[in-house]
Order: structure tokens, then C-alpha cells, then sequence
């Protein structure tokens, strides 16, 4: 498909980086044996269980079962999309990344967009610093008790009074620079088609996406004039309802999130990492979203959403809780914090200072509390209908929670409410007992997963068996998966595990393989090859014997042809003669 980046491109770049140095630069690994090994970056721990194999180019955390290759890696660690991890490889070693049939590298776009952005924030904050309307801009910033340092960190800037101060700086060079302008609503057009800038006489703030480039501007007005507010609408860089404000700010603060404070404004952000308060972020003039509690979550364990304690904020917070369970998952937190009437976080920090306000932080109101103060403003659980009417919504809301322990504990909060048994009870149990024991065991690893394993983890292996094509029209689960695995490392030699996950990325078999890429075989390296031809040979003896078993069926029906008969035979001469295996085979 056109546009798409090319698959051999995708294994070129793996092959180019080595997943130590990588993991390495952003968590401090230690050598052991054969591999590396650190505390794991994606959950809590003190003794070390993430372990990076170079030999592999893989990295797995016994605790937590995080895993995959270089690419898994920055998509969970740098919170990236999977073309986001590519361009961020491939930018690591000063190489474009291409696209088949010569489309540009992105799926919209063009290829300067961020460039352009980042030119009109260099304007802005020149203009802030002497252009025309810098000394009434600064002086209004100094009021709101803003120092120069935190002015640069968030690259606050200003729009002068004009017209056309951006179309004349950046869409002097044609038709195409000006429908850039338009298209990324730096400039807007009335309907006789003039063009003139979207932002003016306005404090700047750059809105950054998590890589840190520039995608959209909020303005906001330091004079006089309406709206208060002005975000950027939405364009092919800027999608409100997944972006937050100042995350990437927080995130060059600390190597790694404790929590992060939501709260409603860009000037509440500024305001309070002026107070050293370096962990907040803001929506953009939307409510948080689902998408926005599935990014916080990726990268910390507790969300603190700040409100005002009004109706409008109680609304809001009651908003984002509902927003957020379909992705509370087991470790996470979500806390809400309720501001006195009147304030917002800028203006109280100011007034309590940082101790205080971080205090209020720590006494923040626990969801499964605010969960049920809402719901009991609504639904009175003195009457009968109230009861059955705060069951129902309650039960609605919570089915929607992933976690089991956020679930249970909420479903029993629930009954208790209502003066109800709770009817998850064994049934629950025992469905969490039965999908436990679902899961295949390593210990009764059978031989087609061990064959796929070792294949996977020691691709070499390859070379050691015959293409044995008869096997494909077996009805052996797992087969076909083995046989394109064989072939598709006979024809790219020098693949290595990591690659081949990259392969089967998109395909359904994607999950087991990486299953199999993380199980530990337990031989010396001088076994490894004769483990695999013994795992290859017993399902050929599983092949030979299915085939012995239908011939006998089929003469029990009617007499073998002489081909048939022949074949009979050969087949028990090869059974016989076959080694017997060992007990695991």
C-alpha cells in the first residue's frame, strides 16, 4: 500500500541499533552473564528483574512481563505511536525514512510542518523581547509573577497587534507556504478569500507533543479584548482530545513521573512549575478524555485531577472519572482535588505557597469516594427506587473497569450501599481460576511451541532440519506458523529474534510468539541444536503417526490400493526405526 514504510526498511533499522546502548541511555543496565539487567522502568521494584539480551535484541521484565524489541521499547517508555518509534530510530542514526511509492514519511502532512511551527514560535518569542507589544507583554507577565527562566522553559511568546505579522513572515514565498499557513491555522481566511494571522495581540504558549515538537498554540489575551482564550482548532498536527498541555515540560523535569495534576489552564501549568510544582498538565479546552487518561497512565502510577469546587467542577471531575475507567488498570491511582470557590491552582499557589498546596495534593479525595458521593447525589438509597436505581448505574459504570481489583472493590462497596449480597462470589472465582488455567504452563511446554521457541530465540536453527512441506497440510495446531517461520528465516539469513517479532507485529499469531520469545529453555548453548531437533522430530513422529492411523481406519472401510499398502508399510518401518524420545518430547 502506498505510503506504508517499507517492511525491509523496518528490519534494516533494527539490524543498525543495538537494544543495549538504546535501553541504556535512558535506564542504567549492568551486565549479567550473557545479558543485562536494571530495576524495571515500567513498574516499581528494588531488586532488578528487566533483563536485555543482545544476543537477541530483546528485553523482558520478569515482574511486570513487559517485553518486545527496540521499537516496543520507545512506543512504551518514550509513550510514542509505532510510526512516532520508527522516525525516532531512524533520526538516532541520521537516516529518512522512506515511503513505498514514494509518499512522504508521514501519513499526512508535510514534511516541514514542525519546522514551520517552531519558526512561528521563534518569532513570537523575539516579539516578546522587543517587539512592539513587549513592554505591556512582560510587564503583564511580571504581575502574574512569571520569571524569565520559566518564560524560556515554556517558550511563552507574543503575538503582536497585527494583521498580518505571520503571513508576512512566513508566507512570503508562494501559494504553497500560504496554504501551509492556512492549513495549520497560523493565518485564517474570510469568505472574499483574505488572509490574515489567526493569533493576535496574545500571549503565546507553544503546545508541544511528547517528542517535544511544536503542533499547535494557545493564545491568551493581556489587554483588553474577547475570548480570554484561543487554542489552535484542530489540523493534521493537533488532535485536542489526545494532547495535554505540559507534558512534555513535566516529563524533562524527571527521569520518570510519580504523578502528574491535571488541571483546566495553561496558566495554572506555568504558574504552578513556576512554584517548582513541575508535574502538572492541562486539557485544551476540552474535557479530559479517555485517550488523555490512557497517555497519563502510560507514564505514571497516580493522576491528581485539580477542579474547581463548583457545580461546573464537580461536573468536570465527574466527566474525567468516567473517562478514565475503561483504563484503570491494576498499580494506577486516580485521585480528585477540589479548589475553594473562587481559585484556581495559579492564583492559590500564590496565595498558600507550595508546601500547602502540595498538601491539598496529598489529601486528595479517592475516586472509589467520589465515585459514590456522585452517584448518591443522584440516586437516594433511602428508598427502594433509589437503591435499584443507584445498582443499575452503579453496575453500568463499574463493568467498564479492567482491573479486577478496582472492580471488586467498587461491585462490594456497591451491594454494601444497597443492602445487597454481592452475587460475584465463587462463579467470579472460579472464572478467573479457569482462564488461569488456561494458559499453557512452561513446564508442559509441548513440542511445537519448544520447536517455535528455540527457532524464534536461535534463528541459525533454520539450517538444521529439511523443509519439511509435507507437514502443511497437517492438521498439527501450530504448524504453518512453524514452516513460515523456518522459511522466512532461510530467506533473510542474518535475522534475529527482535526482527522477526517486528515481522509478525500485525499478524494474530503476534501475541504467542512473543510468549515464546520470553520462555527459558534451560540449556547450555551446546544443547540448544539438538533440543530442537529433537522437538522437530517429535512432530514428525506426531505427523507419521497421524498418517499410519488414517490408513488403518481407511482399511477397516475398504481395501488399500497398492500405493496405499506400500506407503503402510514404509511408515511403520520408519516408526520403528525411529530413536525413541524422551517424556517432554
Amino acid at each position: 500500500m502506498a505510503g506504508q514504510i517499507p517492511r525491509q526498511f523496518i528490519d534494516d533499522l533494527l539490524a543498525r541499533t543495538d537494544i543495549v546502548e538504546l535501553i541504556d541511555q535512558r535506564v542504567p543496565l549492568k551486565k549479567k552473564g550473557r545479558n543485562h539487567s536494571a530495576c524495571c522502568p515500567f513498574h516499581n521494584e528494588k531488586t532488578p528483574s528487566f533483563t536485555v539480551s543482545q544476543d537477541k535484541q530483546f528485553y523482558h521484565c520478569f515482574g511486570c512481563g513487559a517485553h518486545g524489541n527496540a521499537i516496543t521499547f520507545l512506543m512504551e517508555y518514550e509513550q510514542l505511536e509505532f510510526v512516532e518509534a520508527i522516525e525516532e530510530l531512524a533520526a538516532q542514526h541520521h537516516i529518512e525514512v522512506p515511503r513505498e511509492g514514494g509518499g512522504p514519511a508521514r501519513p499526512t502532512g508535510q514534511a516541514d510542518d514542525y519546522q514551520l511551527m517552531q519558526k512561528a514560535t521563534e518569532l513570537w518569542q523575539r516579539q516578546l523581547q522587543q517587539g512592539p507589544s513587549s513592554e505591556l507583554a512582560q510587564s503583564y507577565l511580571q504581575k502574574r509573577g512569571l520569571t524569565q527562566s520559566t518564560i524560556e522553559r515554556f517558550a511563552i511568546g507574543v503575538a503582536p497587534d497585527s494583521w498580518d505579522f505571520i503571513l508576512k513572515q512566513l508566507g512570503q514565498s508562494g501559494t504553497k507556504a500560504r496554504d501551509q499557513l492556512f492549513e495549520l491555522k497560523l493565518t485564517n481566511r474570510n469568505e472574499q478569500g483574505r488572509e490574515y494571522d489567526f493569533f493576535r495581540n496574545r500571549l503565546m504558549f507553544p503546545i508541544r507533543d511528547r517528542r517535544g515538537r511544536v503542533i499547535a498554540f494557545g493564545g491568551r489575551v493581556f489587554s483588553d479584548g474577547t475570548p480570554k482564550y484561543l487554542n489552535s482548532p484542530e489540523t493534521r498536527l493537533f488532535h485536542k482530545g489526545r494532547e495535554l498541555y505540559g507534558l512534555y515540560e513535566a516529563r524533562q523535569q524527571q527521569d520518570r513521573l510519580e504523578q502528574v495534576l491535571v488541571v483546566e489552564g495553561y496558566m495554572d501549568v506555568v504558574a504552578l512549575a513556576e512554584y517548582g510544582i513541575h508535574f502538572a498538565v492541562a486539557s485544551l479546552g476540552t474535557a479530559t478524555t479517555s485517550e488523555h487518561m490512557q497517555t497519563l497512565f502510560r507514564y505514571c502510577r497516580q493522576v491528581v485531577c485539580c477542579y474547581d469546587g463548583d457545580r461546573a467542577g464537580r461536573d468536570a471531575a465527574w466527566r474525567a472519572l468516567q473517562n478514565a475507567l475503561p483504563q484503570l488498570k491494576d498499580g494506577v491511582e486516580l485521585n480528585f482535588v477540589f479548589l475553594p470557590d473562587g481559585e484556581d491552582p495559579d492564583t492559590l499557589v500564590q496565595k498558600e505557597g507550595k508546601d500547602a498546596f502540595l498538601q491539598r495534593i496529598q489529601q486528595a479525595t479517592s475516586l472509589q469516594h467520589y465515585f459514590f458521593e456522585h452517584l448518591m447525589q443522584e440516586h437516594d438509597p433511602s428508598s427502594d427506587a433509589g437503591k435499584s436505581a443507584l445498582l443499575a448505574k452503579g453496575k453500568e459504570l463499574i463493568a467498564q473497569i479492567p482491573s479486577d481489583f478496582y472492580r471488586e472493590q467498587l461491585e462490594d462497596k456497591l451491594y454494601s450501599l444497597v443492602g445487597k449480597q454481592s452475587d460475584r462470589g465463587q462463579s467470579a472465582t472460579a472464572t478467573r481460576s479457569s482462564a488461569r488455567y488456561s494458559v499453557p504452563k512452561t513446564q508442559s511446554m509441548t513440542p511445537m511451541r519448544r520447536a517455535i521457541a528455540l527457532l524464534l530465540q536461535y534463528p541459525r536453527l533454520a539450517t538444521t532440519i529439511p523443509q519439511a512441506a509435507e507437514l502443511a497440510g497437517t492438521n498439527l495446531p501450530g504448524i504453518t506458523l512453524l514452516l513460515n517461520l523456518q522459511q522466512h528465516i532461510l530467506n533473510n539469513p542474518q535475522i534475529r529474534t527482535a526482527q522477526l517479532l517486528e515481522y509478525w507485529r500485525d499478524s494474530k499469531e503476534y501475541s504467542i510468539l512473543n510468549k515464546l520469545a520470553m520462555w527459558d529453555p534451560q540449556l547450555d548453548p551446546e544443547q540448544v541444536e539438538q533440543e530442537f531437533i529433537d522437538s522437530f522430530g517429535s512432530i514428525e513422529d506426531h505427523y507419521l503417526q497421524q498418517r499410519l492411523e488414517a490408513l488403518e481406519r481407511t482399511a477397516k472401510l475398504q481395501k488399500l490400493s497398492p500405493d496405499e499398502q506400500q506407503e503402510y508399510l514404509l511408515l511403520l518401518k520408519a516408526l520403528k526405526s525411529r530413536k525413541p524420545r524422551s517424556a517432554t518430547s
